[in-house]
């Protein structure tokens, strides 16, 4: 059995880009309520569709972390359509490994459509009904664990002894809508053996069922689920981890130029975290590549067009600003 540095385990789907020019935004006074809006019953000109294949949260981890050199594959589930045949050609071009991707007879490969509008997207999703399974992935250095649809629950009970049964394999987890949905009771094995957790603001205040809008509040209340470290995402404003007794927070990285569209940048983040560790890294070192992989995600369509190389991270590390490094928080 070929040992992997990652096994991301996950759904994966083909976005269609549809970029709008002829809608608007509403939001409330913060800005944190947002509604996309077209004109009802009417022909809306759009300017261009761009086809992006085999991407999805753990997806694009994958790609990720075989751009920065490690042996990566995906664990998932496609269709005998031609939308799976193309999402297996792309990964394989990507360097990941194919080999625990089932093909399942008369099922439709996912397919999203992702409205994008100005820098920001909203993505209609639909995931197709798969049995899932989990096939023997040896002992990877980190399973990387993230969005999949309503059927995959019995993963759930199968990965906690997986992980009892390879102790030098490690977790990161990075939850989807469905799995947050599922609730931290049902979930309580992944989170009890997570070596590292990731999510956005707005899905800790989510899981944890409160408004608190303390981030160190948030850290506190998704540890206490049991992940040894947790890092949550705040968009522009940074990064925030907590790990033993310690809580840092991590600046992004400047833009060279306005994001273009940001798909994929907490994969991008995460996904970099995760291979960084992977190889070695400390987290002040993970916590300083993340964010540049993030920025350069944004400067192209798509999750994975931006992912950079180890090589290109070294470069902006050497152009980062002076107060570029984690800081503690107390």
């Amino acid at each position: 059995m070929e040992n992997f540095d990652i096994i991301a385990i996950g759904d994966t789907t083909t976005d269609a880009f549809i970029r709008l020019k002829d809608a608007s935004v509403n939001c409330d006074i913060n800005r944190e309520h947002c509604m996309l809006s077209l004109r009802f019953g009417d022909k809306v000109p759009y300017e261009f569709v761009e086809i992006v294949r085999a991407v999805g949260n753990s997806a694009n981890a994958a790609v990720a972390g075989a751009r920065l050199g490690l042996k990566t594959a995906l664990v998932g589930n496609i269709g005998d359509d031609d939308n799976g045949k193309e999402c297996l050609a792309s990964l394989q071009s990507s360097g990941v490994s194919t080999n625990f991707i089932s093909t399942q007879a008369g099922k439709h490969t996912n397919y999203h459509y992702v409205l994008w509008y100005e820098d920001e997207r909203t993505i209609l999703i639909k995931h197709e009904s798969f049995a899932y399974t989990l096939p023997d992935v040896g002992s990877p250095r980190w399973m990387y664990l993230s969005s999949m649809g309503e059927e995959a629950s019995p993963l759930y009970d199968i990965i906690p002894p997986y992980l009892d049964a390879h102790p030098e394999t490690q977790l990161a987890f990075q939850p989807g809508t469905y799995q947050m949905k599922l609730g931290t009771e049902r979930l309580a094995g992944i989170y009890t053996h997570t070596d590292i957790f990731f999510c956005n603001t707005d899905e800790a205040r989510r899981i944890l069922k409160r408004e608190d809008l303390d981030i160190k509040v948030l850290l506190k209340g998704i540890r206490e689920l049991g992940p040894k470290m947790v890092i949550i995402t705040d968009g522009v404003k940074g990064a925030y981890a907590y790990h033993e007794s310690d809580m840092w927070y991590m600046s992004s990285y400047p833009d060279p130029k306005p994001p273009y569209e940001r798909t994929g940048a907490g994969d991008a983040f995460s996904s970099t975290i995760v291979s960084a560790l992977a190889m070695g890294k400390t987290i002040d070192e993970a916590l300083r590549w993340a964010p540049i992989n993030s920025m350069s995600v944004v400067q192209k369509i798509g999750a994975q067009a931006g992912l950079l190389t180890v090589s290109e991270i070294e470069h902006y590390l050497l152009q980062a600003p002076a107060d570029y490094t984690p800081k503690k928080i107390s």
